[in-house]
């Protein structure tokens, strides 16, 4: 089942009633109480991003209960936290201790694997959105080591991102909050969510990664998992550029689209599945790699 995306940009009162999300604003234009609700089933994310929204702790908990990821944001309306359940599996603490045991020989398996995913889609969207030349990064992606010992996702990183943005001087990919860089953060925000939810629901900690090892980055193993799916974003963000849009600054039209990318569709496993729904494919066939069911992660690959 496809899971809502909630995106609250202006005051509102969020309480739980009969297992429903209240949903309680003024008009802008009236000043009028407007109340709606959702069933708190359907959420998968919400993002509150306006200062003076208040959201009652048992819509909190009815929320993460449901295994919904909620974000926050700044006073740069970026988003800035996420809050996640404690418990997203029935058999959580035997699947936590399979993830801590992986033996380092997996774990350099499982990122050689992510990083022939990640090489491959930001080739097909060089191919099909730029009509680049990829033949370099077809090579880089076969020559791919146990635990990308050569670093080639960063040689195709390198060629990526100077091929991805002709219209700007010189772009240089990093947290500035210059379009497109804007763009792309908030897009990443959204999709480490998906994913964060997604390995809770399959039982797996987001805090402990295969690659990523940052003592304070509560989402390593997020980090590890999404990189086949940025080229994801990196094409909504094409899109939106070629389209004429104004990116200067972040508006709610731009969000909007970007909130968009839990429901983008992608091939996985030969199938065709919103993104959302492909993460926990993806997820759980990770978890089936920890325990020894399979060797391989199942990830979104793009046509090239």
């Amino acid at each position: 089942m496809i899971k809502r995306t909630l995106f609250f940009g202006n005051p509102a009162y969020l309480s739980l009633r009969n297992e429903q999300l209240v949903i309680k604003r003024n008009d802008p234009d009236t000043g009028q109480e407007l109340v709606s609700t959702a069933a708190i089933e359907d959420i998968g994310v919400v993002v509150l991003e306006d200062r003076q929204i208040t959201i009652t702790n048992a819509a909190l908990d009815a929320l993460l209960a449901n295994n919904c990821a909620v974000i926050t944001c700044d006073e740069k309306h970026m988003p800035s936290g996420m809050m996640l359940p404690l418990s997203g599996n029935t058999t959580q603490s035997e699947r936590f201790q399979l993830q801590i045991e992986a033996s380092l020989p997996l774990r350099k398996q499982l990122w050689q694997q992510t990083i022939q995913a990640k090489i491959h889609n930001q080739a097909a969207v060089l191919k099909h959105c730029l009509n680049a030349e990829i033949g370099n990064m077809r090579v880089w992606e076969r020559d791919v080591k146990s635990g990308d010992s050569d670093n080639l996702e960063g040689r195709a990183a390198a060629y990526y991102w100077k091929m991805l943005f002709p219209e700007f001087d010189s772009f240089t990919r990093g947290r500035d909050e210059d379009c497109p860089n804007n763009l792309l953060n908030y897009g990443y925000a959204i999709l480490r969510g998906v994913m964060a939810r997604a390995l809770v629901s399959s039982g797996l900690l987001p805090t402990l990664g295969i690659h990523h090892h940052n003592r304070y980055n509560a989402y390593c193993l997020a980090d590890d998992v999404m990189e086949p799916y940025r080229p994801y974003v990196d094409t909504l963000v094409l899109q939106i550029l070629h389209s004429g849009a104004d990116c200067s600054q972040l508006t709610t039209d731009l969000k909007r689209r970007l909130l968009s990318i839990p429901v983008m569709e992608v091939l996985i496993d030969g199938q065709r599945r919103p993104l959302m729904v492909a993460a926990s494919q993806t997820t759980a066939s990770l978890y089936r790699c920890f325990s020894g069911e399979q060797r391989k992660v199942s990830y979104p690959l793009m046509e090239q």
